[in-house]
């Protein structure tokens, strides 16, 4: 399985960070780490959704919907209501 998730920065609640990986409890570790340069600057994080998919395609296909402008608007109306513990 593939996810595509959302996570939120807990000291800076305006910051969202979009990703996918084939393996998510290891992934937001490595998040609040400080082991990617994409977020690093905004730990901690929390997981605030995420979705399987069956195959790494369409993954990725949808973490680039998200990530567009039009994907971005259907995350903030559809997505993000509250928060996951992983």
């Amino acid at each position: 399985m593939w996810y595509v998730y959302i996570i939120r920065s807990i000291d800076h609640p305006g910051q969202e960070y979009v990703g996918a990986t084939a393996d998510l409890k290891r992934r937001l570790p490595e998040h609040n780490a400080g082991k990617s340069a994409h977020t690093a600057k905004f730990m901690p994080w929390l997981l605030v959704w995420y979705c399987a998919f069956p195959d790494k395609h369409k993954a990725l296909e949808f973490e680039k919907y998200l990530k567009s402008h039009s994907g971005r608007a259907f995350t903030k109306k559809r997505l993000c209501g509250s928060a996951v513990k992983l």
